[in-house]
């Protein structure tokens, strides 16, 4: 088999995200930093954090059925752009004095749209991109170039904002534009001619809700990433705040973001190979109890050095969690179903964000970060015995057994 590399169409898909997503991870650790630099208060950065994420809340379930209709080429280019220009207008408003935190709300919401559009079309383009034999490897380079951006872009973001504060959002905004002109480049069709007439908006968002409700193992796992894409979502501001408490710079912090993401880019190696040997079951039993064990031991540090350290332990577990449950969902979906889905899962799994970054911001205010950490290590516990109880999760079968089920096929019929 023709190695993935050698794939002219990933290779461009998957280098244009490099520069995008590095881009993408200086500003997001500068944005809380400017927050605080500008009003000092967490509940500040709270609020433009839940601007950010309630994309995934409110957008996420009509994105799926457009992905799965609309020219997903055409999304992914526009979504570039469209987030570019919020960026740039962050540097232009600071330069001239007109700055506001109503405005970061405001880019911070667009460049969410921009992150639900273009994160749905692309999974449903990736199996259109790679042979199903390579979709577990393609994910896995996904993950590696996701992570390896969050491990490159805070020291990055954090040196920058230190230089200038305008400077993190004015690399990212270039960074979408440089992405942009790699999509005109694509060759393959990114979807398959949809099967039958077109379904109303509404009922094509129900299917994906349908689909994911219906199948047990694909509601447990979404279930589980809600509870952990919480937990995390609120930590990241909460680590943010103690770091800073205990005298780290924004330099220090950035760079404890950059250990913390090490983690993820390491497991995101390892994952690639991890996956053929570690079982399903094991992947969303294990992960989760990794992770309420490692959570305490952030109330016992005393610099963002030992931060980071932590962090980077949880992170690496996460993309081996990552890969085996989307390629689950790739090899057990429907392509053309595969936007509605995905829409459907990303609203109960990303939906939680904005809560979650409203509830970081509160908890700081309320409880101070021990208190903080102590609530999101009981939620992490709490999750990791669900798993454990879980029959659904129990009877959890392998990539190859999920694959071969004719049952499937006849779900994903009826449900059209």
């Amino acid at each position: 088999m023709t190695s993935l590399w050698r794939n002219r169409d990933f290779t461009l898909l998957w280098s244009g995200q490099v520069i995008s997503s590095l881009g993408a991870a200086i500003s997001s650790t500068a944005t809380p930093l400017l927050v605080l630099a500008t009003t000092g208060s967490p509940l500040d950065a709270g609020l433009v954090g839940a601007a950010g994420t309630l994309p995934h809340l409110i957008a996420n379930l009509p994105a799926g059925p457009l992905v799965d209709r609309w020219n997903r080429r055409l999304i992914l280019l526009i979504s570039e752009i469209v987030a570019a220009v919020a960026l740039l207008s962050v540097p232009l408003a600071i330069w001239s004095g007109l700055f506001t935190i109503a405005q970061l709300c405001v880019v911070a919401f667009i460049q969410g749209v921009c992150f639900v559009f273009f994160g749905l079309a692309q999974d449903a383009a990736l199996p259109m991109v790679v042979p199903p034999a390579q979709l577990a490897t393609a994910i896995a380079a996904n993950e590696a170039r996701s992570r390896g951006a969050t491990l490159a872009g805070p020291p990055i973001g954090g040196a920058l904002f230190g230089l200038d504060r305008a400077a993190p959002f004015l690399i990212d905004g270039i960074s979408y534009l440089i992405a942009a002109v790699g999509l005109l480049f694509l060759r393959r069709d990114l979807q398959k001619p949809p099967e039958g007439p077109t379904e109303p908006l509404v009922r094509a968002a129900v299917t994906g809700l349908r689909y994911v409700w219906r199948n047990p193992l694909i509601r447990a796992s979404m279930l589980l990433i809600a509870a952990s894409n919480f937990v995390f979502q609120a930590l990241i501001l909460v680590l943010v705040v103690l770091a800073g408490r205990q005298g780290g710079s924004a330099s220090d912090i950035g760079l404890m973001l950059g250990v913390y993401s090490a983690g993820g880019l390491l497991g995101a190696f390892a994952a690639g190979r991890l996956h053929r040997i570690v079982s399903f079951r094991t992947v969303l039993v294990g992960v989760n109890w990794v992770w309420a064990a490692l959570l305490p031991l952030f109330l016992l540090t005393t610099s963002p050095w030992q931060i980071g350290v932590i962090g980077a332990l949880t992170a690496f577990v996460g993309p081996l969690w990552n890969v085996v449950i989307f390629t689950y969902a790739g090899v057990v979906v429907p392509n053309e179903l595969l936007g509605r889905v995905m829409s459907a899962a990303g609203t109960l799994t990303w939906g939680v964000m904005p809560i979650a970054s409203l509830a970081g911001g509160l908890m700081l205010t309320w409880l101070g970060t021990t208190g903080s950490l102590w609530s999101l290590s009981a939620v992490m516990l709490v999750a990791a015995i669900a798993a454990t109880l879980s029959p659904s999760v129990r009877r959890a079968p392998t990539l190859a057994e999920a694959g071969s089920r004719p049952s499937d096929a006849e779900t994903s019929t009826a449900l059209r």
